[in-house]
């Protein structure tokens, strides 16, 4: 019997979205790697609050067909009717992507006296980009230590889970592989990084897909498939740097915009920041820091320039800010890097 794929398209951040063929199981595997990680019962009650279209959400719409779940789901997402269908429906599980839990912390100002009425809840899922530095624990001690986040793509699944014990020992590590994931961390020449240098993340599981519809490919190399990001390992546990297509060089100097974003989005008057590479005429490239400053705080691009200048390198420092009233995002929550790159074109 000739056996189905599923095609599932990239977010398009960068550019148009492709289609990635992806094979179908030819067992349970998945499913094992993901509760072996993630506490999901047979016949839980899971608010999927990520669209379906994501293939986070797909994700959750298969597991819980395989776990015979109850699947609540609503048409529009909006933190604070979120937390009364979750109240409402008694859930023990919720699948969300992480811009949907900043919204909630963000919008819902009494959001640790809402979680005490969900006496069953175990597990949220996150998974489809990058948290603020340092988010994780500030969510859980709202909410409790149910958070669970998971670090893949389109083209290699899931890669690294993180469970509430890891994101309490780091908040901002991606965990480390599940049951069935094999993971290197490598240079340019293919070579596996020592702990804590960063170096190409390649992965390989069950569910690696196959190439895009239109005959292009991820780099591979031994079986693995290049994920697009940079990483590392510290101390057992995985870290993401960043795109690898992020990265820029101004002036002769490697820069990684994700850490000039960790360190602005600490501080107080932030509430979002993304930083990208823009043109540059004398250095090749340089920093444009776009930030959307929390209601009723005030911010200087100033300020901005000196507080990277304090803690990171001169190279570091971006050269352009731009205040926004918010970033331009997806339907899945990324941040469109394109559209923020258009106000230097």
């Amino acid at each position: 019997a000739r056996v189905g794929r599923t095609i599932i398209l990239t977010s398009g951040t960068t550019g148009t979205p492709k289609g990635a063929a992806r094979r179908t199981p030819g067992g349970f595997g998945p499913l094992i790697s993901i509760i072996d990680r993630i506490p999901l019962h047979a016949r839980d009650r899971i608010l999927i609050a990520a669209p379906i279209f994501h293939t986070w959400g797909y994700a959750a719409m298969q597991l819980s067909i395989a776990m015979r779940s109850t699947m609540v789901m609503q048409r529009r997402y909006q933190p604070e009717s979120a937390i009364e269908a979750m109240v409402r429906n008694d859930v023990q599980a919720v699948f969300a992507i992480p811009v949907m839990l900043q919204r909630m912390v963000d919008q819902v100002p009494d959001l640790a006296e809402h979680a005490r009425r969900l006496t069953k809840l175990r597990v949220i899922a996150t998974s489809g980009s990058a948290y603020p530095s340092g988010f994780t624990t500030r969510f859980m001690d709202a909410v409790g230590d149910v958070l669970y986040n998971l670090y893949g793509s389109t083209e290699a699944s899931w890669v690294a889970i993180a469970t509430p014990q890891d994101l309490r020992r780091d908040p901002d590590t991606a965990g480390t592989p599940p049951l069935g994931t094999v993971v290197r961390i490598v240079d340019g020449d293919g070579n596996e990084v020592p702990e804590g240098e960063k170096g190409r993340i390649f992965c390989g599981n069950e569910l690696v897909f196959d190439g895009y519809t239109s005959g292009a490919d991820k780099d591979r190399m031994d079986g693995l498939v290049a994920t697009g990001d940079l990483g590392y390992v510290k101390d057992g546990l995985y870290f993401v740097a960043g795109r690898e297509d992020d990265m820029i060089v101004s002036g002769g100097e490697n820069v990684y915009p994700a850490e000039v974003e960790s360190l602005l989005v600490q501080h107080p008057a932030v509430q979002e920041v993304s930083v990208v590479g823009v043109p540059d005429p004398e250095f090749g490239q340089r920093l444009a820091a776009f930030v959307v400053v929390r209601e009723g705080e005030s911010l200087e691009a100033d300020e901005v320039r000196e507080l990277v200048r304090a803690e990171r390198a001169r190279h570091c420092i971006p050269r352009e800010v731009v205040f926004l009233d918010e970033l331009p995002r997806n339907a899945t929550g990324k941040v469109l890097a394109r559209e923020l790159r258009k106000h230097f074109t």
